[in-house]
C-alpha cells in the first residue's frame, strides 16, 4: 500500500518539530558585518605548519657535511691518523674531528682513507691429537688520516686535548704534530745563561743528591753530631 505525503502534512510535521526551539522575532536580530583585509588573508595563508618550522642550525647541520676553513699559506701543522677495526665509528669520529676543528678556526682536510692493516696469525686448533688441525684468524684496521694546516701550536694541542677527552670507543688516535719558529739570530739564547742560573735553585731540590757547596760547609756537615756517627769518627777529623 503506498503512502502519499502531501506538502501540508511536511508542513505541519516540520511545524511541530520546531515546536522546541526558541524563536527569535525580526527586531531582535541585527545584522554581523565581517571586515575581511588583505593583512588577515596574508596572516591566514602564511600561518606556519609543524613541518615548516626551520629547526635550529646546530641540529640542522648534523645531517649536512661538516664545513671546513682554507688555508691561507698551507704549512702542516699536524697530522691526525684515526685507526679502527669497523667503518662507522671511524667514519663518525672523524665527522666529529673536522666540526671540532671548524669551531677552533683550524683549516682541517680530509678524510682521506689510507691503506689497510692486515694481519694474519695460524695457530693449531686444540691440543694433542687435534694440534695438527691448524686455524687462521685475521684482523684488518681501517686508517682515516686529517691533516691540520697553517694551525697554532696552542690551538692544535687545544683540539687534539679535546678529541682525547671525548675519544669514540673503539677508535685509536695518532698524531705527528710540529711546530715551526722563525729562521736567523736566535736572540732569545743571549738570555738563556741566566735563565739556567735562576733555575739553578729549584733543580737543587730534584733528585736524590743535594749539592754540598763551600768547603766550609762540607767541614760543618763532617763535624756535626750526625755526621760523626754515620763515619764513625769521636773526634772532628785534623785540619790539613
Amino acid at each position: 500500500m503506498a503512502v502519499r505525503t502531501t506538502s501540508s502534512n511536511l508542513i505541519n510535521r516540520t511545524m511541530s518539530s520546531l515546536r522546541g526551539f526558541p524563536t527569535y522575532s525580526a527586531s531582535r536580530l541585527r545584522p554581523c558585518s565581517l571586515s575581511v583585509t588583505p593583512n588577515t588573508i596574508a596572516a591566514v595563508q602564511t600561518e606556519p605548519s609543524k613541518d615548516d618550522i626551520r629547526q635550529p642550525r646546530p641540529l640542522q647541520a648534523l645531517h649536512l657535511k661538516p664545513l671546513k676553513r682554507q688555508a691561507e699559506f698551507g704549512v702542516p701543522s699536524c697530522d691526525l691518523q684515526l685507526r679502527s677495526f669497523s667503518t662507522q665509528p671511524l667514519e663518525f669520529f672523524a665527522d666529529f674531528a673536522l666540526r671540532a676543528a671548524y669551531y677552533l678556526g683550524l683549516p682541517a682536510y680530509g678524510p682521506v682513507p689510507l691503506p689497510r692493516l692486515v694481519e694474519r696469525w695460524t695457530v693449531p686448533k686444540s691440543h694433542f691429537i687435534f694440534k695438527k688441525a691448524q686455524e687462521n684468524f685475521e684482523r684488518v684496521t681501517l686508517r682515516r688520516l686529517i691533516q691540520i694546516k697553517d694551525g697554532h701550536p696552542e690551538t692544535v694541542q687545544l683540539w687534539l686535548a679535546y678529541l682525547r677527552k671525548h675519544q669514540y670507543y673503539g677508535v685509536g688516535l695518532k698524531a705527528n704534530f710540529w711546530e715551526f719558529t722563525q729562521s736567523g739570530l736566535d736572540l732569545e739564547g743571549e738570555t738563556g745563561d741566566a735563565r739556567m742560573q735562576q733555575l739553578d735553585a729549584s733543580w737543587s731540590h730534584l733528585g736524590q743528591k743535594i749539592s754540598l757547596g763551600s768547603v766550609s760547609k762540607v767541614e760543618e756537615l763532617l763535624n756535626s753530631q750526625r755526621g760523626k756517627q754515620a763515619a764513625g769518627l769521636q773526634r772532628s777529623p785534623a785540619h790539613s
